[in-house]
């Protein structure tokens, strides 16, 4: 009985690590639709974000069925628990994504933005693609050192953020409120979309170590 658990467990793991994959890339194709009005790229991230959601399900009921039907304690209950949580993060990351895609194809061929906040936008999604592949990472990595992969909030990031917000905002954008709309929720969901990155990294400490998200708030 003991060797089916560790060997459900083990394929827990690995739907996670193939839903990571997919959330990263996810990141990888919406930043080159944003850049270049990438139709192509911006429905690459449709076909993601379904394959993400297919075993976002599969992911889910086989850690249900782990909770219900095998009553694990201690270290093999944080794994489960952890687990839907990592995976619900995934999806709302995949989901986040694919809004901004759906505004790279309302506009096109239009870009999203004028070229001064494209360059800010290239550089907000350059660093989403770096802390998803950093929780990528964290799920990937096994043994004693997994814990030390935490995924850090990014300063910069917010910075970045808070320029375009703050350029949409002033009287001399001459761009029209839609626009000034559409780039505020893009921003939002990149910043969400870091936000999930995060929450992982403190998810995957909490399986390792037992400390709670809570307790680990002000640590990074």
């Amino acid at each position: 009985m003991r060797t089916k658990f560790s060997s459900e467990l083990a394929a827990l793991t690995g739907e996670l690590t193939r839903l990571s994959g997919l959330a990263h890339e996810a990141t990888e194709r919406v930043a080159v639709a944003v850049a270049e009005s990438n139709l192509t790229a911006a429905y690459e991230v449709f076909a993601l974000d379904e394959q993400l959601q297919s075993l976002h399900g599969t992911c889910e009921n086989r850690a249900v069925i782990l909770l219900a039907l095998e009553a694990p304690v201690a270290r093999d209950l944080r794994h489960v628990v952890s687990a839907i949580q990592i995976a619900d993060d995934l999806s709302q990351m995949s989901w986040l994504t694919s809004r901004v895609a759906d505004n790279v194809v309302r506009r096109y061929p239009d870009p999203v933005a004028p070229p001064d906040i494209l360059s800010l936008l290239a550089e907000i999604g350059r660093r989403v693609i770096e802390l998803a592949a950093s929780a990528q990472r964290a799920i990937a990595t096994d043994g004693p050192a997994a814990e030390h992969h935490v995924v850090a909030p990014d300063g910069r990031l917010t910075e970045l953020q808070q320029q375009v917000l703050h350029t949409i905002s002033v009287p001399e954008w001459s761009h029209g409120s839609a626009m000034a709309v559409d780039l505020a929720l893009l921003v939002h969901h990149y910043e969400r979309c870091a936000e999930h990155s995060v929450r992982i990294g403190r998810l995957i400490r909490f399986f390792h170590t037992g400390t709670p998200l809570s307790a680990q708030s002000g640590e990074h």
